[in-house]
Protein backbone atom coordinates (compact mmCIF):
# COMPACT_ATOMS: atom_id res chain seq x y z
CA UNK A 1 0.00 0.00 0.00
CA UNK A 2 2.92 2.34 0.63
CA UNK A 3 3.72 2.42 -3.07
CA UNK A 4 0.47 4.32 -3.73
CA UNK A 5 1.26 6.82 -0.98
CA UNK A 6 4.74 7.36 -2.38
CA UNK A 7 3.40 7.74 -5.92
CA UNK A 8 0.77 10.32 -5.00
CA UNK A 9 3.27 12.26 -2.88
CA UNK A 10 5.74 12.36 -5.76
CA UNK A 11 3.08 13.44 -8.25
CA UNK A 12 1.84 16.15 -5.89
CA UNK A 13 5.37 17.58 -5.74
CA UNK A 14 5.47 17.51 -9.54
CA UNK A 15 1.96 19.02 -9.74
CA UNK A 16 0.63 16.38 -12.08
CA UNK A 17 -1.88 13.57 -12.05
CA UNK A 18 -1.39 9.83 -12.29
CA UNK A 19 -1.68 7.98 -15.57
CA UNK A 20 -2.71 4.38 -14.90
CA UNK A 21 -3.05 2.03 -17.88
CA UNK A 22 -5.14 -1.13 -17.64
CA UNK A 23 -4.37 -4.33 -19.52
CA UNK A 24 -5.39 -7.96 -19.14
CA UNK A 25 -2.51 -10.11 -17.91
CA UNK A 26 -1.53 -12.74 -20.48
CA UNK A 27 -3.08 -11.01 -23.50
CA UNK A 28 -2.32 -12.08 -26.19
CA UNK A 29 0.09 -14.58 -24.59
CA UNK A 30 2.32 -14.71 -21.51
CA UNK A 31 5.60 -13.60 -23.10
CA UNK A 32 4.21 -10.77 -25.21
CA UNK A 33 1.99 -9.63 -22.33
CA UNK A 34 5.07 -9.20 -20.14
CA UNK A 35 6.80 -7.19 -22.86
CA UNK A 36 3.71 -4.98 -23.33
CA UNK A 37 3.54 -4.22 -19.61
CA UNK A 38 7.28 -3.47 -19.52
CA UNK A 39 6.72 -1.02 -22.38
CA UNK A 40 3.92 0.71 -20.44
CA UNK A 41 6.25 1.11 -17.47
CA UNK A 42 9.10 2.38 -19.63
CA UNK A 43 6.69 4.75 -21.38
CA UNK A 44 5.86 6.54 -18.13
CA UNK A 45 2.93 4.75 -16.48
CA UNK A 46 2.65 5.90 -12.87
CA UNK A 47 0.84 2.74 -11.74
CA UNK A 48 -0.59 -0.40 -13.33
CA UNK A 49 -4.11 -1.79 -13.22
CA UNK A 50 -4.14 -5.42 -14.33
CA UNK A 51 -6.98 -7.80 -15.07
CA UNK A 52 -6.88 -11.55 -14.45
CA UNK A 53 -8.42 -13.44 -17.42
CA UNK A 54 -12.01 -14.47 -16.75
CA UNK A 55 -14.70 -16.08 -18.89
CA UNK A 56 -17.52 -13.69 -17.96
CA UNK A 57 -16.20 -10.14 -17.31
CA UNK A 58 -19.59 -8.51 -16.82
CA UNK A 59 -18.28 -5.01 -16.10
CA UNK A 60 -16.29 -4.85 -19.32
CA UNK A 61 -17.15 -3.89 -22.86
CA UNK A 62 -16.22 -5.86 -25.99
CA UNK A 63 -12.60 -4.69 -26.19
CA UNK A 64 -11.60 -6.01 -22.78
CA UNK A 65 -13.89 -9.04 -23.11
CA UNK A 66 -11.90 -9.99 -26.21
CA UNK A 67 -8.64 -9.46 -24.33
CA UNK A 68 -9.86 -11.93 -21.71
CA UNK A 69 -10.74 -14.46 -24.40
CA UNK A 70 -7.34 -14.12 -26.10
CA UNK A 71 -5.51 -14.66 -22.82
CA UNK A 72 -7.63 -17.68 -21.92
CA UNK A 73 -7.13 -19.13 -25.40
CA UNK A 74 -3.39 -18.78 -24.79
CA UNK A 75 -3.81 -20.91 -21.66
CA UNK A 76 -3.32 -18.12 -19.13
CA UNK A 77 -4.63 -19.14 -15.70
CA UNK A 78 -4.65 -17.17 -12.43
CA UNK A 79 -1.48 -19.04 -11.46
CA UNK A 80 0.28 -18.02 -14.66
CA UNK A 81 -1.04 -14.48 -14.17
CA UNK A 82 0.66 -14.31 -10.77
CA UNK A 83 3.90 -15.56 -12.34
CA UNK A 84 3.76 -12.73 -14.90
CA UNK A 85 3.00 -10.19 -12.17
CA UNK A 86 5.94 -11.48 -10.14
CA UNK A 87 8.21 -10.86 -13.13
CA UNK A 88 6.79 -7.35 -13.46
CA UNK A 89 7.54 -6.67 -9.82
CA UNK A 90 11.10 -7.93 -10.28
CA UNK A 91 11.43 -5.60 -13.27
CA UNK A 92 10.21 -2.57 -11.31
CA UNK A 93 10.23 -2.55 -7.52
CA UNK A 94 8.44 0.79 -7.09
CA UNK A 95 5.44 1.02 -9.41
CA UNK A 96 2.07 0.35 -7.72
CA UNK A 97 0.37 -2.75 -9.14
CA UNK A 98 -3.39 -3.13 -8.78
CA UNK A 99 -5.64 -6.01 -9.77
CA UNK A 100 -9.16 -5.56 -11.12
CA UNK A 101 -11.00 -8.85 -11.21
CA UNK A 102 -14.13 -10.80 -10.29
CA UNK A 103 -15.07 -12.57 -7.08
CA UNK A 104 -15.25 -16.06 -8.64
CA UNK A 105 -11.51 -15.92 -9.26
CA UNK A 106 -10.88 -15.05 -5.63
CA UNK A 107 -13.24 -17.61 -4.12
CA UNK A 108 -12.04 -20.43 -6.39
CA UNK A 109 -8.59 -20.19 -4.78
CA UNK A 110 -9.87 -19.37 -1.30
CA UNK A 111 -9.77 -15.90 0.23
CA UNK A 112 -6.58 -16.26 2.23
CA UNK A 113 -4.78 -18.22 -0.47
CA UNK A 114 -5.65 -15.67 -3.15
CA UNK A 115 -4.50 -12.65 -1.17
CA UNK A 116 -1.40 -14.47 0.05
CA UNK A 117 -0.43 -15.29 -3.54
CA UNK A 118 -1.20 -11.75 -4.67
CA UNK A 119 1.00 -10.30 -1.93
CA UNK A 120 3.82 -12.72 -2.77
CA UNK A 121 3.65 -11.63 -6.42
CA UNK A 122 4.01 -7.97 -5.44
CA UNK A 123 0.41 -6.77 -5.78
CA UNK A 124 -0.48 -3.53 -3.96
CA UNK A 125 -4.26 -3.36 -4.40
CA UNK A 126 -7.28 -5.44 -5.37
CA UNK A 127 -10.59 -4.19 -6.75
CA UNK A 128 -13.31 -6.84 -7.05
CA UNK A 129 -15.71 -5.49 -9.65
CA UNK A 130 -18.80 -7.55 -8.83
CA UNK A 131 -18.85 -7.29 -5.01
CA UNK A 132 -21.18 -4.57 -3.66
CA UNK A 133 -19.93 -2.28 -0.92
CA UNK A 134 -22.11 -3.84 1.75
CA UNK A 135 -20.93 -7.37 0.93
CA UNK A 136 -17.24 -6.52 0.88
CA UNK A 137 -16.22 -7.05 4.50
CA UNK A 138 -14.57 -10.46 4.17
CA UNK A 139 -12.64 -9.38 1.07
CA UNK A 140 -11.52 -6.17 2.76
CA UNK A 141 -10.36 -8.00 5.86
CA UNK A 142 -8.44 -10.58 3.83
CA UNK A 143 -6.78 -7.83 1.81
CA UNK A 144 -5.74 -5.86 4.86
CA UNK A 145 -4.38 -8.99 6.53
CA UNK A 146 -1.90 -9.27 3.66
CA UNK A 147 -1.09 -5.54 3.43
CA UNK A 148 -3.06 -5.18 0.20
CA UNK A 149 -5.22 -2.11 -0.35
CA UNK A 150 -8.95 -2.83 -0.82
CA UNK A 151 -10.22 -0.60 -3.63
CA UNK A 152 -13.79 0.70 -3.79
CA UNK A 153 -15.80 2.03 -6.70
CA UNK A 154 -17.68 5.33 -6.44
CA UNK A 155 -20.57 5.37 -8.98
CA UNK A 156 -21.98 8.67 -10.29
CA UNK A 157 -25.16 8.30 -8.19
CA UNK A 158 -23.44 7.43 -4.89
CA UNK A 159 -25.18 8.60 -1.72
CA UNK A 160 -23.54 10.19 1.31
CA UNK A 161 -23.76 7.08 3.48
CA UNK A 162 -21.88 5.01 0.91
CA UNK A 163 -19.33 7.78 0.40
CA UNK A 164 -18.65 7.80 4.11
CA UNK A 165 -18.20 4.02 4.15
CA UNK A 166 -15.94 4.02 1.09
CA UNK A 167 -13.75 6.71 2.63
CA UNK A 168 -13.50 4.65 5.81
CA UNK A 169 -12.86 1.25 4.20
CA UNK A 170 -10.81 2.07 1.10
CA UNK A 171 -7.04 2.30 0.85
CA UNK A 172 -4.59 3.04 -1.95
CA UNK A 173 -6.91 4.93 -4.28
CA UNK A 174 -10.64 5.33 -4.94
CA UNK A 175 -12.02 4.23 -8.32
CA UNK A 176 -14.35 6.99 -9.50
CA UNK A 177 -16.71 5.98 -12.31
CA UNK A 178 -17.07 8.60 -15.01
CA UNK A 179 -20.41 7.05 -15.99
CA UNK A 180 -22.61 4.02 -15.46
CA UNK A 181 -22.37 0.95 -17.70
CA UNK A 182 -19.41 -1.13 -18.84
CA UNK A 183 -15.84 -0.22 -19.68
CA UNK A 184 -14.93 0.85 -23.17
CA UNK A 185 -13.51 3.61 -25.32
CA UNK A 186 -16.56 3.01 -27.51
CA UNK A 187 -18.66 4.86 -24.93
CA UNK A 188 -17.18 8.20 -24.02
CA UNK A 189 -16.85 9.25 -20.42
CA UNK A 190 -19.34 11.77 -19.06
CA UNK A 191 -16.83 13.82 -17.12
CA UNK A 192 -17.89 14.57 -13.54
CA UNK A 193 -18.03 18.16 -12.39
CA UNK A 194 -15.55 19.65 -9.99
CA UNK A 195 -18.43 19.93 -7.52
CA UNK A 196 -18.99 16.17 -7.53
CA UNK A 197 -15.33 15.43 -6.92
CA UNK A 198 -15.27 18.07 -4.18
CA UNK A 199 -18.22 16.28 -2.56
CA UNK A 200 -16.32 13.01 -2.66
CA UNK A 201 -13.16 14.59 -1.27
CA UNK A 202 -15.11 16.04 1.65
CA UNK A 203 -15.10 12.54 3.15
CA UNK A 204 -11.31 12.30 2.79
CA UNK A 205 -11.14 9.02 0.85
CA UNK A 206 -8.04 7.57 -0.75
CA UNK A 207 -7.16 9.73 -3.80
CA UNK A 208 -9.77 9.40 -6.58
CA UNK A 209 -8.75 8.06 -9.98
CA UNK A 210 -11.27 8.42 -12.79
CA UNK A 211 -12.06 5.38 -14.94
CA UNK A 212 -14.55 3.98 -17.52
CA UNK A 213 -14.54 5.46 -21.01
CA UNK A 214 -11.25 7.35 -20.65
CA UNK A 215 -9.72 7.17 -24.12
CA UNK A 216 -8.07 10.51 -24.99
CA UNK A 217 -5.36 12.72 -23.45
CA UNK A 218 -7.92 15.53 -23.25
CA UNK A 219 -10.15 13.39 -21.01
CA UNK A 220 -7.23 12.70 -18.69
CA UNK A 221 -6.47 16.43 -18.55
CA UNK A 222 -10.13 17.24 -17.85
CA UNK A 223 -10.30 14.64 -15.08
CA UNK A 224 -7.29 16.13 -13.31
CA UNK A 225 -8.59 19.67 -13.81
CA UNK A 226 -11.84 18.57 -12.14
CA UNK A 227 -9.90 17.48 -9.06
CA UNK A 228 -9.19 13.81 -9.70
CA UNK A 229 -5.74 12.55 -8.72
CA UNK A 230 -5.40 10.88 -12.12
CA UNK A 231 -7.09 8.59 -14.61
CA UNK A 232 -7.26 4.90 -15.48
CA UNK A 233 -7.33 4.08 -19.19
CA UNK A 234 -8.13 0.56 -20.34
CA UNK A 235 -9.94 -0.10 -23.61
CA UNK A 236 -8.02 2.52 -25.60
CA UNK A 237 -4.75 0.87 -24.49
CA UNK A 238 -5.94 -2.73 -25.04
Amino acid sequence: MQRYQQMFARLAEQQRGAFVPFVTVGDPGPELSFEIIKTLIDGGADALELGIPFSDPIADGPTIQNANLRAMKAGVTPGISFEIIRKIREYNADIPIGLLLYSNLVMARGLDTFYSQAAAAGVDSVLIADVPLHESKMFRQAAMAHDIAPIYIVPPNVDDDDLRAIASYGRGYTYLLSRAGVTGAETKAAMPTAELIARIKAYNPAPPLLGFGISTPAQVTDAIASGAAGAICGSAIV
